[in-house]
């Protein structure tokens, strides 16, 4: 069975199938924000909608990062990274440069998890 959360005509937040939970693209709801601030506001949004799919940051399998200028916002996109995501069960990670879909988005995270 297919449960799908925070849906609207377009799309589902949260889909769970069999256990595992995928996430919409999630980017930051304060776009004036650096890309350090962003970064730590999608982290937040992500934990929200893990707590709210049965799960947490120790249960992410895999994420598909997508910063807007990789070779600025590298270093300080994975300086919050790195003090957020679990020591002890890193994700598989892919991290790439992407034209976004707003000017003002520094960064956009897809993340998939199984429930704890």
């Amino acid at each position: 069975m297919i449960i799908r959360k925070q849906s609207n005509d377009r799309m589902s937040q949260i889909v769970e199938y069999n256990g595992v939970i995928y996430l919409a693209g999630i980017v930051s709801d304060d776009k004036n924000l650096d890309i350090k601030g962003q970064a730590k506001r999608v982290l937040e949004m992500a934990e929200e909608r893990l707590a709210n799919a049965g799960s947490d940051k120790e249960n992410i399998l895999r994420t598909e990062i997508f910063v807007k200028d990789i070779s600025r916002d590298f270093a300080d996109f994975n300086e919050i990274w790195d003090a957020w995501v679990s020591k002890e069960n890193p994700p598989a990670r892919a991290c790439v440069e992407a034209n976004m879909a707003s000017s003002t988005t520094l960064v956009e995270i897809i993340f998939t998890a199984v429930k704890k």
